[in-house]
């Protein structure tokens, strides 16, 4: 079953958390700071974090902001602060959902579950989505009603990897700067919408199916029409 690092300096919080994962069977590790987390988690998997923003030592953005840089896994916000812009700013940092106190501990664990199975299938090296399907083994786009198979340039088949792996995912231009194209890329940010562009005209025969969408100021997420 998968391991969960609960985030939070509020203790009662943690043992609520931890409790109704446990219940379902998950394995908890709490934490009462984001530097004692991250410690944690440079020496032990770990499969998902749910944390807390303001807390002391290290917060939430900084623990977000590291964990997005060195990997890729669910992500779950938990915080008083309900304010859009809070939101926006932990969706900007690689968030993957976001939950404001007082919380139902039932919902939480349902947006748990429906996270972990986002990840596994976008880790599983194949994605369907519409009428394709990405084999990142060969790098290649089969079509399902033809069943042909044809490649793409490279970065426009990880960047569409990337997207359909996460359906419904914000994605800015910068985190997928650092995912795709890496640290040390030093071009500017709008080759990602050459690439977008590029990629809405190789699939626009499946519009129907998936659209690539353009959040005006924060970036880019895939949506599903009849998947």
């Amino acid at each position: 079953m998968a391991k969960i690092a609960v985030v939070d300096d509020d203790a009662h919080i943690r043992e609520l958390v931890q409790l109704y994962l446990r219940d379902e069977g998950f394995d908890v590790a709490e934490f009462a700071n984001g530097e004692a987390a991250w410690s944690y988690m440079n020496d032990n998997p770990v499969d998902m974090v749910i944390m807390d923003i303001m807390m002391p030592r290290m917060d939430g953005w900084e623990l977000c902001r590291r964990i997005r840089a060195s990997g890729d896994m669910p992500i779950l916000m938990i915080t008083a602060k309900g304010e859009s812009e809070e939101k926006i700013k932990g969706f900007q940092l690689g968030t993957d959902d976001y939950m404001t106190k007082p919380f139902d501990p039932m919902e939480l664990v349902v947006r748990v579950k429906a996270l972990l199975k986002r990840y596994r299938i976008s880790a599983s090296q194949m994605v369907t989505i519409g009428g394709i399907v990405l084999d990142r083994l060969g790098y290649q786009v089969i079509y399902k009603d033809t069943d042909e198979a044809a490649t793409i340039p490279l970065k426009e088949f990880e960047l569409m990897y990337k997207l359909a792996g996460h359906p419904g995912q914000l994605f800015t231009r910068a985190a997928l700067i650092e995912q795709i194209w890496g640290f040390e890329y030093e071009g500017d940010e709008r080759t990602v919408d050459v690439h977008i562009k590029r990629l809405r005209e190789r699939f626009a025969a499946y519009e129907d199916k998936f659209k690539i969408v353009t959040l005006r100021g924060l970036g880019y997420r895939l949506e599903t029409v009849n998947d």
